[in-house]
């Protein structure tokens, strides 16, 4: 996976608003240090700033609950800012419509089932029903991984218009994972074609080693991807010959999310 970069500020001269500049800044440096959270000091440190701007705009985050503190008074992000951000089709939640349609693929599959959509080139998890298997896939809600490297992305990519698709390579470098990633434009896009003529998407362990999954697009009114379905679990359980039945099932869960958004 990429190794995230630290955040900056912009040159104060520039910033139309210092104030809402940093308290981006801050934002962006908790949220590369996840529920580890950082100090005051050593945010200021970070951001180069005096403490008392930094623990200033920090103690309004977290008065409005956009923050939370430990007894260590160290500083992370909590979800609210995810909530604000929950894609919505229309006046209807997208997560809400598909929570039905997850848990049925996961009772099918035996696998966590993951809701994804697309944003800034990347793949980013809303939703997911957990195994109930001993071992299991899990991610975080919110994570985020290039759209080429795992199936729910290309499945939404698959559904790209050719003038977005082509924007889309424009804006990203392919890079290579593990062995098994489509790191050329040549073979993503061959792989892309496969998964428009069956119907689902495959991921043969291309973002991480040790995981397999399948996915299907969930499309809009207009036939635009609004989001995908994935089945996720580790190799040694979900095999090459079950990739054709769990597509199918993808596939039938996102048709299902999608009746639900359009209804």
């Amino acid at each position: 996976m990429e190794t995230p970069k630290s955040p900056t500020l912009l040159p104060e001269e520039s910033a139309a608003s210092p104030g809402t500049d940093r308290t981006l800044a801050i934002l962006e440096v908790l949220s590369v240090h996840g529920h580890a959270g950082k100090t005051i000091a050593e945010i200021a440190r970070s951001l180069d700033l005096p403490q008392n701007s930094v623990f200033r705009i920090v103690d309004t985050l977290h008065e409005r609950g956009y923050v939370e503190r430990d007894s260590g008074r160290r500083y992370a992000l909590t979800g609210k800012l995810l909530d604000l951000a929950k894609p919505k089709v229309g006046d209807k939640s997208l997560a809400a419509c598909a929570f039905d349609a997850l848990c049925e693929l996961r009772d099918v599959s035996g696998e966590t089932v993951q809701l994804a959509v697309r944003s800034q080139h990347r793949c980013v998890l809303i939703e997911q029903v957990a195994s109930r298997q001993p071992v299991k896939v899990l991610g975080e809600i919110g994570l985020r991984i290039p759209l080429y490297s795992c199936a729910p992305g290309k499945a939404m990519l698959a559904a790209l218009p050719a003038v977005e698709l082509d924007e889309f390579f424009q804006h990203i470098t392919l890079k290579r994972f593990t062995p098994t990633t489509l790191s050329t434009r040549k073979l993503l896009l061959a792989d892309l074609a496969a998964t428009r003529a069956r119907g689902y998407s495959l991921d043969r362990a291309e973002g991480m080693e040790g995981i397999h999954c399948v996915g299907a697009v969930v499309l809009d009114g207009k036939d635009f991807p609004v989001a995908a379905v994935t089945v996720i679990g580790p190799s040694f359980r979900l095999k090459e010959a079950q990739f054709a039945c769990l597509g199918q099932q993808c596939a039938a869960a996102a048709q299902s999310i999608r009746e639900r958004l359009l209804a």
